[in-house]
């Protein structure tokens, strides 16, 4: 029911049947900082999500370095694998005011936004970090769920656009209408997350992302309801998509820049695009769960990371959008040829161009999402 309806829907519906509310007020998220005297924070991350040693797989180099400059002692944690299974796995500490066991963790703006609404996040002090103040790229300073990024910071973030094979299709595409020719016919995908999916369909008709409405959501599903009905989408997945692309199975599809610029070191013929109506950016987010007991220490590290040279060095490795764009200029002067031809690459670092057709989506609301989620997931077959 969680991943189904929403997990604020649910717990909002609970609330109605006597079960205490799950929002936290300001003045009970704060544990005692023990920061100043216990130099250790656990840190919670998804899979491969941070550079690694080539040799020594099991080394974290920006870590490491962290760990060795401040003295703090970090258990870092690929324990996410899923944000609506990372939300039913911490929910119950957080609605019941019990400590999370970790000091931070990184999802999803788009379920950042739950945790913010439900006050389970802890506002962080910017005078301890003069490098989010000074770098984060403007793009993503305001999304709607958070102005100012009080409570979120991006970790990384990427642009849901459209993925596809120049040499199998024998053209280009541009627009989001592109995917409904009659040539792929049922060589289409289309993401299956409602969150992940609705935004780019969206802008295909123009729609302002920043500030949709519900008579938008419902003729973007209708608009696949047809695509259903004439066999254009040959089904719904996960980041399972890649196998498709690759294999040839799908010509063209909903995918993350990410994604894309990996499969490409194999494959160049598979081609990003973003439409010429636009395409989302977002985010995944550090942020520092309620009763956290190194907060301080979370925001060190947070800190550490918009140093330019650092968010250069794990971009190098993720290949995501940096959300520091300092960090161009690092990467461009690198001795290897791999490394500087990063800064060029417009998945990594958008150029002006790009960033005028990137925005960040609002997100659902809680009220929003079991209505919402029940058509979309109709569509999509859960």
């Amino acid at each position: 029911m969680l991943r189904a309806l929403g997990g604020t829907a649910v717990l909002g519906a609970l609330a109605g049947c006597g079960v205490p509310a799950a929002y936290v007020s300001p003045g009970d998220r704060a544990a005692t900082d023990t920061s100043a005297t216990d130099k250790r924070l656990s840190w919670s991350n998804w899979p491969l999500y941070i550079d690694t040693d080539d040799e020594h797989p099991n080394r974290r180099p920006t870590l490491d370095a962290f760990q060795k400059r401040t003295g703090i002692s970090v258990h870092y944690a690929e324990d996410i694998n899923d944000n609506d299974e990372f939300f039913g796995k911490i929910s119950p500490s957080l609605m019941n005011h019990q400590k999370p066991g970790r000091d931070l963790v990184v999802i999803s703006d788009w379920m950042c936004a739950r945790f913010v609404r439900l006050g389970w996040v802890q506002e962080m002090d910017r005078a301890r970090q003069p490098n989010v103040a000074r770098h984060l790229d403007p793009l993503l300073r305001s999304p709607a769920f958070d102005p100012g990024r009080k409570f979120t910071v991006p970790y990384q973030s990427g642009i849901t656009g459209i993925a596809y094979n120049r040499r199998k299709l024998g053209r280009d595409i541009h627009r989001v209408a592109d995917l409904w020719a009659s040539d792929l016919k049922g060589r289409v995908t289309l993401l299956s997350g409602l969150d992940e999916a609705f935004a780019l369909l969206m802008q295909a008709d123009g729609v302002d992302i920043r500030t949709w409405t519900a008579g938008d959501f419902h003729r973007v599903c209708d608009q696949v309801e047809r695509q259903l009905a004439r066999g254009q989408i040959r089904r719904f997945t996960g980041n399972d998509y890649t196998k498709d692309l690759v294999s040839g199975d799908v010509l063209a599809c909903q995918a993350y820049s990410g994604d894309v610029i990996q499969l490409q070191a194999d494959n160049p013929d598979i081609r990003f695009v973003v439409p010429e109506e636009g395409a989302e950016l977002w985010s995944d987010s550090l942020m520092i769960p309620n009763l956290a007991d190194h907060k301080a220490n979370a925001e060190r590290l947070i800190d550490y990371y918009y140093q330019p040279e650092v968010a250069a060095e794990l971009a190098a490795w993720v290949n995501y959008v940096c959300p520091v764009p300092a960090a161009q200029e690092i990467l461009a002067a690198s001795d290897d040829e791999d490394t500087a031809a990063l800064a060029e690459n417009p998945l990594i670092f958008p150029d002006a161009t790009m960033r005028r057709r990137l925005a960040i989506a609002r997100d659902i609301t809680s009220t929003e999402r079991v209505e919402f989620a029940k058509r979309w997931n109709t569509l999509v077959g859960l």
